[in-house]
């Protein structure tokens, strides 16, 4: 059987080996949740500075993050499972894959409808190197990449005291943890979610988490999308359900996280920020479909990295929607952060002779 046991810090690399002598992979460890969680918590404004300048690495060209690639399921049109292949350069190195299903229906059976695992792989050799349960970071990272826009989107205009959630998940969960954490706090919450027991779920973790203010469980979405300055789009669905620009007059920042709820009306009367063109419009996304529509980019104002780095400002009177389609680079450097957490703790899980054919001719 094979055996798991704690490696030693830090962990080597076949590029670090002295010689003479055979190189060797790396040693390959697996990193559950349990310990991504515990690595996470707390560190949430670590995370978001770690999200920025990665946003400015990729801005910069030091990335490679190709298409991802969908997993669809003729019989299970509403699942799929997602490949997010990347390459992060700067300081510390790595390349690696997200792995990422979204089966809907769990939900109706209690468990979460997101599954994830991240590989690491090495940069000298290209061995994978760890396996990391990612869920977790990929709620943290889509959470920080939220944290960050609403804080420099927000700049020039009153500071969002009125918030809503559109979609009452997990991922909610955790761009309000990482808002919290980051200095936000809001004299109303408004929450509405199709599933009237989301919503009160998520009403609970608000009153456990000691949020100050006012929550509102909403009935009807036009309520929530007019009564809140900083909108939270979190939802499942695959095709636009809000149509009228005008529940917008009052020029909110909206971090439209699950890309696929607004119509190309609001679009068009809204600033337009995404992390990156070319993977946001694609996959019938809503700024996907206002390209369609329109047959024109001019929509898009710009990505989060040109605010990050002054290139692009945003008007203070006018509405501003953040796109982002997730990128795979963002992944691999919060799964990095963890990895290296772990392992200068002296945690790390190895398992034992994972790769054994090592030689050419046996």
């Amino acid at each position: 059987m094979t055996d798991v046991r704690s490696a030693p810090s830090p962990l080597p690399s076949s590029a670090d080996l002295p010689g003479p002598g055979p190189a060797l992979p790396p040693p390959f460890a697996i990193v559950p949740g349990a310990q991504v969680a515990s690595v996470l918590h707390g560190r949430e404004r670590e995370v978001v500075a770690l999200v920025e300048e990665t946003y400015r690495l990729h801005g910069a060209g030091a990335t490679v993050n190709p298409p991802s690639y969908f997993l669809r399921f003729p019989d299970r049109p509403a699942s799929r499972i997602i490949a997010l292949p990347a390459s992060l350069g700067g300081d510390a190195p790595v390349d690696g894959l997200k792995w990422i299903s979204s089966f809907p229906g769990n939900v109706s059976s209690g468990l979460p409808r997101a599954s994830a695992v991240l590989i690491l792989n090495d940069p000298a050799t290209g061995y994978p190197y760890a396996c990391l349960e990612s869920s977790i970071i990929s709620a943290a990272r889509t959470a920080a990449s939220a944290a960050a826009a609403a804080e420099r989107l927000s700049r020039g205009r009153p500071r969002p005291r009125r918030a809503g959630f559109v979609g009452a998940g997990l991922i909610a969960r955790y761009v309000h943890t990482y808002l919290a954490a980051t200095g936000w706090t809001f004299e109303e919450v408004g929450v509405h979610d199709l599933d009237r027991g989301s919503a009160e779920g998520f009403r609970g973790y608000l009153d456990r988490s000691g949020t100050p203010g006012h929550v509102t469980v909403h009935d009807d979405l036009e309520s929530v999308v007019r009564g809140s300055d900083l909108l939270v789009f979190a939802t499942v669905a695959g095709t636009p359900h809000v149509h009228d620009p005008a529940w917008f007059g009052h020029a909110p920042v909206v971090l439209h996280v699950s890309l696929r709820d607004l119509a190309p009306a609001v679009l068009l009367e809204a600033t337009n920020v995404v992390d990156d063109v070319e993977h946001c419009l694609k996959a019938e996304t809503s700024p996907h479909l206002t390209e369609q529509l329109t047959g024109s980019r001019d929509f898009l104002d710009g990505t989060l990295a040109d605010v990050l780095d002054g290139r692009v400002e945003v008007p203070p009177d006018r509405t501003v929607v953040f796109s982002p389609f997730g990128l795979g680079v963002l992944d691999l450097a919060v799964g990095r952060f963890v990895h290296d957490a772990v392992r200068d703790s002296g945690g790390l899980r190895v398992v034992d002779d994972f790769f054994s054919e090592l030689t050419r001719h046996g």
